[in-house]
């Protein structure tokens, strides 16, 4: 742990279109700060952009050095199930990108993409998929 200051958790949820970043203590109960791209853009379609998102991210950032957080585990988690192909989008590496430039010390990145358990059965019958 760190020796100085306070240890957060950083939540980054990112999807296909949108990127929130979310940080709380160190129980994940108490919400230090919390924003998403629709804070800094002023049009729904730059969302998606990394510009966005790590302006996003230096608006939390920000607020977390203000409350005294030096250091934070990072958890991402994307859209997942069985449509699913990628976890990592571009907007969570921005993200972690710019925290890792900061003062902050990032102590462990971990992905809790939601996976299915044997879940709902996928589209596409006993053939697949045929166009």
């Amino acid at each position: 742990m760190a020796k100085d200051g306070i240890t957060g958790i950083l939540h980054i949820y990112t999807s296909k279109n949108n990127t929130h970043v979310h940080l709380t203590d160190i129980t994940g109960a108490e919400t230090l700060s919390n924003a998403s791209c629709g804070h800094v853009v002023k049009r729904g379609a730059e969302e998606k952009k990394p510009w966005a998102a790590m302006k996003t991210a230096e608006k939390v950032v920000d607020e977390a050095l203000n409350k005294g957080i030096t250091s934070v585990h990072v958890r991402i988690r994307a859209p997942g199930g069985i449509k699913s192909k990628i976890s990592n989008t571009p907007g969570s590496n921005t993200v972690i990108r710019t925290v890792s430039r900061s003062p902050i010390r990032i102590l462990s990145i971990e992905d809790v993409t939601p996976i299915p358990h044997d879940g709902c059965k996928s589209k596409g019958g006993r053939r697949g998929r045929r166009p």
